[in-house]
């Protein structure tokens, strides 16, 4: 039995894959702030998920754990999570000498690729390359190539929320003007549709299909950003499928029509991009499937990597 753990900035979700990948009940438990709390919480859940699958947590086979920010995988130390309210973190090896279980951590939305790709493997789709594009407060992808995630040079890769797109835009967190995360995450649309609503996207795209000029120009914005973003993971790693996750991906049909219809505009108007036939590589992940935390079971369990993507100090 492997278990993984997805650790959120608000909540950590954790399920069991046993035989046959057979999925246990989600968990949910809230995730607390700063190195302590943060490493109290996962304890927790290890604790509660033993007590959930009837086994010591010594005998789960292995432990994997997704976590937002800097993580170098290969020694299980988080560098750095602002949300979390982390600097420098032994995360793993401290999970490992609290339960006597090798503990694999990797970057949440990387873990994400990987449940995504199970889920497609399952679906009997297998693609040799994917790309995950989260979709939530941020944007950024995992991705990919054969059964091994891409990490780049210094463990970015896919980082293309930070893609510039608009000289004109409004200034990103990242310090850059009008990268892609301005225009398709939840907070480009917090900005572009104030609201007190606790679900901004969802109002937006009601009052877009009501016929509020404004919610449709807002909508079509972000929609260009998706798909923006589809083609840009195309153009750059060409990859067989691209699967939409992350929070935005609750709306559904609806996000996955949009960008199907602005993917095939574009197609219309270039021989090339209907050449790459890009509206036929994506699609949305189902509503509820915990895409981190299979993802971060499956890390887990995986062979260790025999290189860091971080630079020799």
């Amino acid at each position: 039995m492997r278990l993984g753990i997805d650790i959120g900035g608000t909540k950590t979700a954790a399920v069991a894959l046993g035989d046959g990948d057979a999925m246990s009940e989600m968990l949910r438990l809230p995730t607390g702030f700063g190195a302590d709390e943060v490493l109290a919480t996962a304890q927790s859940t290890v604790e509660r998920m033993s007590e959930l699958a009837g086994v010591p947590a010594d005998r789960f086979d292995s432990i994997g754990v997704g976590i937002p920010g800097a993580v170098d995988a290969a020694t299980g130390r988080v560098a750095h999570a602002v949300n979390l309210g982390l600097e420098g973190l032994d995360l793993g090896p401290r999970l490992s000498d609290r339960f006597g279980v090798e503990v694999r951590v990797e970057n949440d939305v990387k873990a994400a690729a990987l449940g995504a790709h199970h889920l497609l493997t399952n679906a009997g789709e297998a693609p040799d390359s994917m790309a995950y594009l989260n979709f939530g407060t941020g944007l950024a992808a995992g991705i990919l190539q054969g059964s091994r995630l891409l990490r780049g040079g210094h463990g970015v890769a896919g980082e293309v929320g930070h893609l510039p797109v608009d000289p004109a835009g409004v200034r990103c967190g990242c310090g850059q003007t009008g990268c892609l995360e301005t225009i398709a995450s939840g907070s480009a649309i917090a900005r572009m549709w104030p609201t007190a609503h606790p679900l901004p996207a969802l109002e937006l795209f009601d009052a877009a299909d009501a016929g509020d000029e404004r919610a449709v120009e807002v909508r079509e914005r972000f929609l260009g950003g998706v798909a923006a973003a589809v083609r840009a993971l195309v153009l750059t790693v060409d990859v067989d499928a691209v699967v939409i996750g992350g929070g935005l991906a609750a709306l559904g049909g609806r996000l996955d029509e949009g960008v199907h219809r602005i993917l095939d505009e574009w197609a219309a108007e270039s021989a090339f991009l209907a050449s790459l036939e890009l509206s036929r590589r994506v699609r949305v992940i189902p509503l509820g499937f915990p895409a981190a935390a299979v993802g971060a079971a499956l890390v887990g369990a995986a062979a260790p990597e025999s290189d860091s993507p971080w630079p020799k100090s």
